[in-house]
């Protein structure tokens, strides 16, 4: 089927010889009724599009099964020197037919939830960031210097901002955008409630929030990003999913070419991951330590990167072994999953005399022998890579290879 907008152009591929069905309405009456005229042994295959997840739903219940096709690696269709629907529909059904049909993991009904929020809330703050810079840029304009607060938009950089001396029409676009990153604000909290409600109770989403850096909401987008952790048999397939492994050109006998990233798969995840890994250069522990030795040698935003893709197979470990991570601080953690249950709806325990479950963030000593105990496994790490030195293969010995004759 290739699908459009408002119609799906149908082939059909029957004992090695193709058959045009025809069109079918892009309505979920028209795909119900196609689906009951259909045996219900076989196989539907549709490119990814924005409506591909609605039509997988309503016509699974027809057929023995419904493949969604990756369009990036469906080389036929995006070079055919002529191209219709009816063509790109028998292309689809002659790649499945032969086998070489590169299809895309269909995540869950709960999963694909979870990814439409992070999406949703992804959007909010790209906009959030969009009005915040024109904001910067009228102030920019007019020579205004920089605004001695940290944050322009909290309470004391908004009495900052009003003092300054603006036309008319600038300051009252100011007002206009400052309303406008409120009710974003607004936005973004209600995003946040419902991801939280939806991965309170993951066990993934507890288990990342171990590693240091990883926040709720990076946790969240990665789970989503992922789904099952069981369809990447080793943490090299995971990080090539997220795009953050180089690029290679080899050709004959020269030697391998390493590029930059590759940059596909999810641009949202990967930008999740990196600041992420921005986070934990900043905390004491075995990632720091590497963040620290990157940056030495190729400088920040190489570090960031590599760090990144560290804490893709640190996940890919975790989350396969079903462990925690190894180093962490019982108290942040104990913080972290407490602010997601409260952004979860939970009940705040403030007031009735009781200790919550993260009452030891707030004792200095506690934090101080935590912060010692990362610290002390950051010493290790440095010192496991000084020591360690590289050894080539090992050389065969005149016995072993008499052995082996």
């Amino acid at each position: 089927m290739d699908i459009h907008r408002t119609f799906a152009e149908v082939a059909f591929w029957e004992e090695g010889r193709l058959r045009h069905h025809g069109r079918v309405d892009m309505t979920r009456s028209g795909l119900e009724g196609f689906g009951r005229s259909l045996r219900g042994d076989e196989e539907i295959v549709v490119e990814a599009t924005g409506n591909a997840m609605s039509v997988v739903r309503v016509l699974s219940p027809f057929v023995a099964r419904v493949i969604v096709a990756n369009p990036m690696q469906v080389k036929a269709i995006a070079h055919a020197r002529i191209k219709t629907d009816k063509i790109d529909a028998g292309i689809l059904a002659q790649l499945q037919a032969s086998g070489f049909l590169p299809e895309v993991w269909v995540p869950d009904e709960r999963t694909e939830r979870l990814r439409r929020l992070v999406a949703r809330r992804n959007q909010i703050v790209r906009h959030r960031t969009r009005v915040k810079n024109e904001v910067h840029a009228i102030l920019q304009a007019h020579l205004v210097p920089k605004c001695p607060d940290a944050d322009l938009f909290n309470g004391r950089g908004r009495d900052w901002l009003a003092r300054q001396d603006l036309p008319d029409d600038e300051r009252s676009a100011i007002t206009r955008h400052v309303r406008e990153i409120d009710r974003l604000a607004e936005d973004l909290g209600d995003l946040d409630a419902e991801i939280a409600k939806d991965t309170v109770d993951d066990p993934a989403v507890q288990r990342l929030l171990t590693i240091a850096g990883v926040n709720a909401i990076v946790a969240s987008g990665i789970v989503a990003a992922v789904g099952d952790i069981s369809r990447f048999k080793e943490p090299q397939k995971l990080v090539s999913y997220f795009g953050l492994n180089p690029r290679v050109r080899q050709s004959g006998v020269g030697l391998a070419q390493y590029g930059r990233i590759s940059k596909h798969g999810r641009s949202h995840a990967r930008g999740l991951l990196v600041e992420a890994a921005w986070a934990a250069s900043k905390a004491p522990g075995p990632l720091r330590a590497f963040f620290l030795r990157i940056r030495n040698k190729r400088g920040h935003q190489v570090a960031a990167v590599a760090t990144a893709r560290k804490l893709v197979v640190l996940i890919w470990h975790l989350l396969t072994k079903e462990q925690d991570y190894l180093w962490l601080r019982p108290s942040l953690v104990a913080a972290k999953r407490r602010q997601l249950a409260l952004k979860a709806g939970a009940p705040s325990e403030k007031g009735k005399g009781r200790r919550g479950s993260a009452y030891a963030y707030s004792l200095k000593e506690l934090l101080d022998r935590e912060r010692e105990g990362s610290e002390q496994a950051e010493k290790a790490y440095e010192h496991l890579v000084r020591q360690w030195k590289p050894h080539g293969p090992k050389r065969r010995t005149d016995a072993t290879n008499e052995e082996r004759r």
